[in-house]
């Protein structure tokens, strides 16, 4: 077989493997050590299967098997697959939080596949950090990329025996954990029924079946055009999922010979596209720092009031929790996301191009919507309050978010007394305190739960109720942070106020009792403390000192930027080119 392949692109792997030096014949000599042919390396694209697959990441447990379908996909295609086993960052078990480490897979990604003699690559992920990270260093490196989402687990329903009977409930990952954890707190599910719980809520491999993070950030890289279409909302255990990875695997060879890459791909406009589906769905809050963050990756321009704008725009019309009270199995059944993007098409970039090789305006033709309950007609919303809205004032110069989808309407307008805790400690141990002075107006503020502070600025904005309103009914109040929340959850929380307080910003000097004033509608978040006393505040304040000596933390603290800019690392910022790594 020749060696000459003049209906590629220039291969980058050829700078490895076709030298006819001694380096060469030494990199041959090692793949033909695991078994390859000589010409599988010299004449074939190689591709990448970047996978996040680890036992402790059970929303990708199957994605071992996946890897599989996707190497047999590009076997078929003529390529080459070498699977690169990467950080694994499971939601609930990864501490402090994911949210540290999404820079630092997206780091590892950008130098596996800058240092590897590979071609294109396949992403496999999906839990909440892992899907920003992968793309932002996919992006990096420069190289074809499509992506397969790890997929949302099966449905569930809670059964129980009441006198009337037997209830059914639906129930999603997350989203009910807190709501059923203020039931047992409040004494309404007993300890066995809590344990029964704790064994059905998930029930198979996949990412939570709610419009979380995790499926928020999978249906932003499809309809950015990174991704199959149809292929985020497929359940995990659903042979769909096996049919797609397959099919990924094909087309990630087609794409690299015909040199499709991100830079291709992901225009503002595509990110606009994003950002319109990410309102539709009642997307996670997340959302608007990981988008921010990837669009800086392709150098596009885009910014929390970008956001905000279609945060007024766009109304939920995903009947999905938390918003709704669907699941994503229904959401997938009703047409999945291309039948939303249908419904939204008016409103979308139809022109931008798509890993598939054709617009989006062409991947949508002969969409349509199964079920109008689950993706509502733009006159029936969901809700018209809106997935996303960043608000601006003296207590967040910077911005802050807020789900309104997600909040109670008599917060929308609101002003109450602070009562203030100084991180998750401190609020843990005083939050069910009798005395604890609380109602219904007050406004709980979590600090220290920023980038910076926390760090890695975890999911604390979902602040506990306090027990003795759990008690009387109270199910929601007015909470602030500047860190995030999960996109699971629900409440009337504002979020990633910015900065946060342990760079100096305004939250670190409220006091307990101080009055604190939310307008929605003006998108006004006060601090109701006259300019002189806030000075004299700031004047005493003293920055917190770092625990952190060493390590990527230590890193991390000295470079993060804050939420508005996406939370990504200084030094990875923009599309400045890295050279490609010396072979000799």
């Amino acid at each position: 077989m020749s060696d000459d392949t003049p209906d590629f692109p220039p291969l980058r792997s050829r700078r490895w493997f076709a030298d006819a030096g001694m380096r060469g014949f030494a990199h041959r000599q090692r793949m033909q050590q695991q078994g390859l042919r000589r010409q599988d390396v010299l004449t074939r694209p190689c591709i990448a299967i970047v996978n996040t697959w680890s036992e402790l990441s059970p929303c990708h447990a199957h994605l071992r098997e996946r890897a599989e379908s996707v190497r047999r996909g590009i076997l078929m295609a003529g390529g080459t697959p070498f699977e690169l086993p990467a950080l694994s960052l499971g939601e609930v078990i990864v501490k402090p939080t994911t949210m540290l480490y999404r820079n630092l897979l997206a780091l590892e990604v950008e130098e596996l596949l800058r240092s590897h003699p590979v071609d294109g690559v396949v992403l496999l992920a999906g839990c909440d950090k892992t899907t920003p990270a992968t793309v932002m260093g996919a992006v990096s490196a420069g190289l074809p990329t499509i992506f397969v989402a790890a997929g949302p687990m099966l449905n569930d329903r809670h059964l129980r025996r009441t006198p009337q009977g037997c209830e059914a409930r639906t129930v999603g990952a997350g989203t009910h954990t807190r709501l059923f954890w203020d039931e047992h707190q409040a004494g309404r599910i007993d300890a066995a029924e809590w344990i029964a719980l704790e064994a059905r809520m998930t029930r198979s491999p996949g990412t939570c079946n709610t419009m979380g993070t995790a499926s928020t950030m999978t249906a932003i890289v499809e309809a950015l055009g990174l991704a199959l279409p149809g292929s985020t909302a497929v359940p995990a255990m659903d042979a769909q999922h096996v049919r797609n990875a397959t099919t990924a695997g094909e087309r990630i060879v087609a794409m690299v010979r015909e040199g499709l890459t991100p830079q291709r791909i992901l225009t503002r406009g595509a990110f606009l596209n994003a950002a319109t589906v990410q309102m539709a769905l009642g997307g996670s809050t997340n959302a608007a720092i990981h988008i921010i963050a990837m669009a800086g990756r392709a150098g596009v321009e885009l910014s929390l009031d970008d956001l905000d704008r279609l945060g007024r725009e766009v109304p939920v019309l995903a009947n999905l929790f938390p918003s709704g009270d669907r699941l994503m199995e229904d959401f997938h059944y009703a047409g999945g996301l291309p039948a939303l993007m249908q419904r939204l098409s008016d409103r979308l970039s139809l022109g931008e191009m798509t890993v598939t090789g054709q617009s989006v305006g062409r991947n949508l033709e002969g969409r349509t919507v199964l079920d109008d309950e689950v993706i509502r007609p733009l006159d029936r919303p969901v809700s018209a309050n809106g997935a996303l809205a960043v608000l601006r004032g003296n207590l967040c110069p910077g911005g802050a978010v807020m789900k309104p989808a997600a909040a109670s309407p008599r917060y929308f307008h609101h002003r109450g007394r602070a009562i203030v805790f100084d991180g998750p400690a401190d609020m843990m141990a005083r939050i069910h305190d009798p005395a604890l002075p609380v109602d219904e107006d007050s406004v709980l503020v979590l600090r220290g739960g920023g980038p910076v502070g926390a760090p890695g600025m975890p999911e604390w904005g979902n602040l506990p109720i306090p027990k003795k309103l759990l008690d009387r009914g109270v199910r929601d109040l007015l909470r602030l942070s500047d860190a995030r929340m999960s996109g699971t959850h629900y409440g009337s929380c504002v979020l990633h106020v910015s900065p946060e307080s342990a760079v100096g910003g305004p939250l670190a000097l409220v006091k307990d009792g101080d009055e604190i004033a939310l307008d929605l509608e003006a998108r006004t978040l006060t601090l109701c403390v006259d300019d002189a006393e806030i000075a004299r505040r700031r004047a005493a304040w003293v920055p917190p000192a770092s625990r952190y000596e060493r390590g990527f933390t230590r890193l991390y603290q000295q470079h993060v930027t804050q939420a508005d800019e996406g939370c990504d690392l200084d030094f990875l910022m923009g599309t400045a080119p890295t050279p490609e790594p010396d072979i000799f």
